[in-house]
């Protein structure tokens, strides 16, 4: 059965597998936060995490099977480090903006509720652009993301910031 995982997802060294139990990790924790929203007790709340793991499994091989045309990857196990860089980068820059903006004296208190969201979702972008690279680069994925974020900015407008 393990050999026949090997196979499927191209991993060669031992080392490698450690990507796959990660994101089963991170997806059984997702599937719980998410069961642990709509249900209080115990009971429930593993059944619906359980449900939803399988359903979430399910769209993110679905995804992967879409994804590994268009992302030019040498094999399948790399998929599931760029999946998780991504989930990575997102809660890392929510972790770092919030207390930034709270350093600087910026609350919802005393600051127009519109600018500081702009505010906020402007810090998390620039954040999110870092990480992206720094956690891309942990990963051995440093290359994928460098040109992944040429291609973002470039789509955005920010073209004359990559030269």
């Amino acid at each position: 059965m393990v050999k026949k995982f090997k196979d499927y997802w191209e991993i060669k060294h031992n080392w490698q597998l450690f990507l796959p139990f990660l994101g089963v990790i991170a997806l059984g924790y997702s599937s719980y936060i998410i069961g642990h929203l709509f249900l209080k007790e115990a009971k429930g709340i593993v059944i619906t995490s359980i449900i939803v793991f399988f359903i979430l499994l399910k769209v993110i091989l679905f995804i992967f099977g879409k994804l590994e045309n268009k992302w030019k990857v040498k094999y399948k196990w790399e998929m599931i480090s760029i999946f998780l860089v991504f989930a990575l980068t997102g809660s890392s820059s929510l972790f770092i903006s919030r207390p930034l903006i709270s350093f600087i004296g910026i609350t919802k208190e005393n600051f127009p509720i519109f600018m500081y969201w702009i505010l906020f979702i402007l810090v998390g972008f620039i954040f999110y652009q870092i990480l992206l690279l720094a956690i891309g680069w942990l990963f051995g994925q440093s290359k994928f993301f460098l040109a992944f974020e040429k291609k973002m900015l470039n789509r955005i407008g920010l073209k004359r910031f990559l030269d």
